[in-house]
């Protein structure tokens, strides 16, 4: 895969982690199309400010995309994803935590289950890869500005070749992607209470 290839890139939530993550992607050449439980109506403003390239559309719209985000509270993930029963294969990079929206200090206890193999039973068919989810959004903005070497991304998923093509786009950020396995390993370390939340690395060349 190209290293210069460009996404169509779809966001399920247009809050504070998916429009960083939409800037960084709109300043590498990607296409964004943002959704919000709103509608499109409600995001003419934010996507004005973006520019060209940014979007608004159906979170079915959104769901259709080369690179899905999925970017909401975690209580909200469910009502997120009620209509959309078919991923066909696509990618979808979760990244919530298991926090209760009233409690970010709550941790949702599935048991053992990670969040995103929790979260891959509410999307039959899509190819799920955590990422995201362990670092500050502020630090990710101002990823482009490090002088120590770009900010390390940890991801992990089940399917070899989506996590390489999120690999790519992570990279195509400005940022570092580190493969840490499957979901259920790799994940653990990334979720609610892990040892990798809040852990913001620069990659040393």
């Amino acid at each position: 895969m190209s290293p210069n290839q460009t996404f169509t890139v779809g966001t399920i939530g247009a809050g504070n982690v998916a429009q960083t993550i939409a800037r960084l992607a709109l300043a590498a050449g990607h296409n964004v199309i943002l959704s919000n439980r709103r509608g499109p109506e409600s995001l003419t403003e934010l996507v004005g400010q973006l520019g060209a390239n940014a979007s608004a559309g159906t979170t079915a719209e959104a769901a259709m995309a080369d690179i899905v985000i999925l970017a909401v509270g975690w209580d909200q993930v469910p009502a997120a994803l009620q209509d959309l029963t078919d991923w066909d294969g696509r990618i979808v990079i979760d990244t919530t935590n298991q926090w209760h929206h009233h409690d970010p200090e709550a941790e949702v206890d599935l048991g053992d289950q990670t969040g995103s193999e929790y979260n891959a039973t509410l999307m039959p068919g899509a190819r799920i890869v955590k990422a995201f989810n362990t670092v500050f959004m502020n630090v990710v903005a101002k990823s482009a500005h490090r002088s120590d070497g770009p900010l390390l991304i940890f991801l992990a998923g089940d399917d070899t070749d989506a996590k390489a093509t999120v690999s790519t786009f992570i990279d195509s950020l400005g940022l570092a992607p580190v493969d840490l396995g499957e979901l259920r390993q790799g994940g653990r370390g990334m979720q609610a209470g892990g040892p990798l939340i809040a852990l913001h690395l620069a990659k040393i060349a």
